[in-house]
C-alpha cells in the first residue's frame, strides 16, 4: 500500500490565512512532517487566526501581550497545559518562519511560556514481564511472526511507525543491525539483539520473503499500526499480563532497561532517535524510582513507620 501523503495545505481563515497556508505547505514539502503533525499545526494556527478575527487583530501586527491574551483565552476554553504548550510551540514556529522571510520585524511569541504541565512518568514492564511477553509460542498460527515482532520491538526500541514500515532490505541480520527512517526523515541504525535475530531468521525462513517485501505484511501491504496495537493487547492477555500493553510501552521498557544497566543517557538518546536529550531524560526519573525501591527494600533505616516523622 503506498504511503499516505497529506493533502496540500489549505489557507486558514483569518488575517494571516495566506501566510498560514504557505507555512503549512513549507512544513509539508520542505520539512516533510508527518500528516498527523501537519494536522496538529493546522489546528493550532487556525485557532490563532480565529482568535485574531474575533479580537479584530492583524496576526502580522501582534505584540507579546496579544499572544499572552491568546494563550489565556485558550486556557479559559479548557485547554490543558500540555495542549497549550503544543499550541504555543506551533505559534512560535510560525512567527519564526515569518521573521526569517521578513514578513514581520520581530516575533511576538518569543519568550512567551505556557503553563507548566505535570509530566507523567511512562509505565514500563519490568524485565521479567518483558520476557514473559516476548516469549510467545511459535507453534501456533502467526506465532513466528508475533515472536519476531515482539522481540524486535523490545530489542531495538523502535517506534510503531518505524516497525510497520520495515522491509527486509533494512535488516542486516548477520551484523545484527536495523536501519529505520524516524521522525523528520532522520535515518538511524540500531542494534538487533540475538533473540530478535533468531526470531526474525525463523520468520523469514517460514515466509521466503524477498528483500523488498515488508518484514511484517498485512492484507494489502505492510501491517498497519492499528493491527499491531490490537495484536499486542491480545498477546499480553494471552501471556497473563494485566498491564495495558501497547507499542510505546515496549519502547519505554527498552529505554528504561538499557539506561538502568548502562547509565549512558546520551547513548539511549541516540538509540531512540530523540532530537533533544531532554526528551530522553524522563527515563532517568524511572531509574531513580527503581533505585528508591531498592533503597527502601534494603536499607534498615529507610522505611518509616506511621507517626515516626520525627525520627
Amino acid at each position: 500500500m503506498p504511503a499516505r501523503t497529506a493533502a496540500p495545505a489549505k489557507p486558514a481563515d483569518g488575517t494571516a490565512g495566506g501566510d498560514i497556508g504557505r507555512y503549512l505547505e513549507h512544513l509539508r514539502v520542505e520539512r516533510n512532517v508527518s500528516p498527523h503533525t501537519l494536522d496538529g499545526y493546522r489546528r493550532d494556527l487556525e485557532a490563532l487566526a480565529a482568535w485574531c478575527e474575533g479580537q479584530a487583530r492583524d496576526a502580522l501586527r501582534l505584540v507579546p501581550e496579544d499572544v499572552r491574551a491568546f494563550v489565556a483565552a485558550e486556557h479559559r476554553r479548557g485547554l490543558s497545559p500540555k495542549s497549550l504548550q503544543r499550541r504555543l510551540s506551533a505559534v512560535r514556529s510560525f512567527y519564526g518562519w515569518l521573521l526569517k522571510h521578513a514578513r514581520i520585524a520581530a516575533s511576538p511569541a518569543a519568550g512567551i511560556r505556557a503553563p507548566k504541565a505535570p509530566r507523567k512518568l511512562p509505565q514500563v514492564l519490568d524485565p521479567d514481564e518483558a520476557q514473559v511477553l516476548v516469549e510467545v509460542p511459535t507453534d501456533v498460527p502467526l506465532g513466528l511472526r508475533d515472536r519476531a515482532l515482539l522481540e524486535l520491538f523490545y530489542s531495538s526500541g523502535l517506534r510503531l511507525s518505524e516497525l510497520c514500515a520495515l522491509r527486509w532490505r533494512d535488516l542486516d541480520l548477520a551484523e545484527g543491525l536495523v536501519t529505520v527512517l524516524g521522525k523528520g526523515s532522520k535515518q538511524r541504525t540500531v542494534p538487533v539483539g540475538s533473540h530478535a535475530r533468531n526470531a526474525l531468521e525463523a520468520w523469514r525462513a517460514d515466509t521466503g520473503a524477498t528483500q523488498e517485501a515488508p518484514v511484517f505484511p498485512g492484507r494489502n501491504g505492510p501491517i498497519t499500526p492499528r493491527a499491531v496495537q490490537l495484536r499486542l493487547r491480545q498477546l499480553a492477555q494471552r501471556q497473563g499480563l494485566f498491564k495495558r500493553v501497547h507499542p510505546h510501552l515496549l519502547r519505554h521498557s527498552f529505554a528504561s532497561h538499557v539506561l538502568e544497566s548502562s547509565g549512558d543517557l546520551r547513548g539511549v538518546q541516540e538509540l531512540l532517535g530523540h532530537a533533544d536529550i531532554s526528551t530522553t531524560q524522563i527515563y532517568t526519573h524511572l531509574d531513580y524510582q527503581h533505585l528508591a525501591r531498592v533503597y527502601d527494600a534494603a536499607h534498615p533505616r529507610a522505611r518509616r513507620k506511621k507517626g515516626d516523622e520525627g525520627a
